[in-house]
């Protein structure tokens, strides 16, 4: 089992920044990649961007390409996910999910562990 715990939620004015972090702990030894997923209220849960955690490549939803950023701190076996220029659309429950397999990142059943959530609400 892993476990993963996010933080760094918050509020934020639209144009600011905010970094999420994601602790694992448990069988980090066999995690393929880390992603983050987000849930905006009345709406599925979608895709952010990954990492692949061996290797570092990573992937994003054209609608966080070019202000999020997704990173890995191997040592501490915790993810990150910058966020800038954030958007009222941004706003939503923010998820850091693990898998232990390769193939489609996008789709949130194809991770094996998942994080309780933090809030972002980005106001105009």
């Amino acid at each position: 089992q892993v476990q993963l715990v996010e933080s760094g939620g918050g509020l934020v004015q639209a144009g600011g920044s905010l970094r999420l972090s994601c602790a694992a702990s448990g069988r980090t030894f066999s995690t393929y990649a880390m992603g983050w997923f987000r849930q905006a209220p009345g709406k599925e849960r979608e895709f952010v961007a990954v990492i692949r955690w061996s290797v570092g490549t990573t992937y994003y939803a054209d609608s966080v390409k070019g202000r999020f950023t997704i990173s890995r701190d191997n040592a501490k076996n915790t993810v990150y996910l910058q966020m800038n220029n954030l958007k009222p659309e941004d706003t939503a429950v923010y998820y850091c999910a693990s898998r232990d397999y390769s193939g489609n990142y996008y789709y949130p059943n194809q991770y094996n562990y998942w994080g309780q959530g933090t809030q972002v609400t980005v106001s105009s």
